[in-house]
């Protein structure tokens, strides 16, 4: 055996050798791109020559760098693909599911008692998450994502289409202006998403051009946050379905104008398709589309796909 690799600065350089810039490699590595930068160094030392050039918009591999990039990033692809085998011997059985908190905490976490009760024998590990899954890194199984669909090399179902509805504290609404056509909630203070975009296509859809007064309002990154100010009052928010179902049943909220809007993005089971030969990774496939099925017969408002 020889001299003890120096297997992180290997993987700095490979992974900024990868995405062309130190901040990136820094994200992907989980560490700062200082500790990035340092490693580098201590190879350049290490082996008396220059990686890196440094550009306006990054880092460029020199001529020796890029000699031995290619073999090191097949190395550490090798690398992972040996350890996701020894893995699937001692967690054959585990199954880990990512999705984004608000469709975690209102829909999935609500409903997945009932797969553990059909499956004991299968561990499930929930992670929510609003960053996209990289299937390779971060050893995810299946996602739930909220999207358009388009995840290529992956295997996708679309599972389900929420639709869009104006929530709001009954209480707000019972001593506020009457609301009986769309243009009437702008008689409200808008609890707005994060893009500050769904109210101005809602109102548009139901025929009114509202203008600046669409995009006013507080806004927040998540349906949890917003249903959680709509809840105590702040305004009328606009919100899945699926999101909202719990505390609509519970009083929390009531509808303020039953017109419902489909949603522009819908959501999908996602996985590697390797992982689809994997019983329990099916199970879950089968169970959800069939939770999203029973879901629709409750709700009629949701779109199941």
């Amino acid at each position: 055996m020889g001299a003890v690799l120096p297997l992180l600065a290997l993987r700095a350089f490979t992974e900024t050798g990868r995405l062309g810039s130190l901040k990136a490699a820094a994200e992907a590595l989980g560490v700062t791109p200082g500790a990035v930068s340092q490693q580098i160094r201590l190879l350049e030392d290490r082996l008396g020559v220059t990686l890196f050039v440094r550009e306006r918009h990054g880092v460029r591999l020199t001529p020796a760098g890029a000699s031995a990039y290619p073999g090191l990033l097949r190395a550490f692809d090798q690398i992972e693909e040996s350890m996701s085998l020894l893995e699937s011997h001692t967690a054959q059985r585990t199954l880990t599911i990512s999705t984004v908190p608000s469709f975690a905490s209102s829909w999935l976490v609500p409903r997945i008692g009932r797969f553990s009760a059909l499956y004991p024998d299968i561990e499930v590990r929930v992670e929510a998450s609003s960053h996209l899954v990289d299937f390779k890194r971060d050893r995810i199984d299946v996602a739930l994502r909220h999207g358009l669909g388009h995840y290529p090399g992956l295997s996708t179902f679309r599972l389900m289409t929420p639709v869009l509805l104006p929530v709001a504290n009954p209480a707000l609404l019972a001593r506020g202006p009457r609301i009986t056509s769309p243009e009437d909630c702008l008689k409200y203070p808008l609890l707005q998403d994060s893009d500050r975009a769904d109210w101005a296509l809602w109102l548009q859809a139901h025929g009114v051009e509202a203008g600046p007064d669409a995009e006013r309002g507080s806004s927040f990154e998540d349906d949890l946050l917003l249903l959680r100010a709509a809840g105590t009052g702040q305004g009328i928010a606009l919100v899945q379905d699926t999101h909202a179902r719990e505390d609509i049943d519970s009083g929390k909220l009531a509808i303020a104008l039953d017109r419902p809007w489909p949603a522009r993005f819908a959501y999908y089971i996602v996985s590697r398709p390797d992982a689809l030969d994997r019983p329990e990774v099916q199970a879950f496939i089968d169970w959800v589309k069939a939770e999203a099925a029973d879901a629709s017969m409750a709700s009629p408002l949701l779109v199941v796909s």
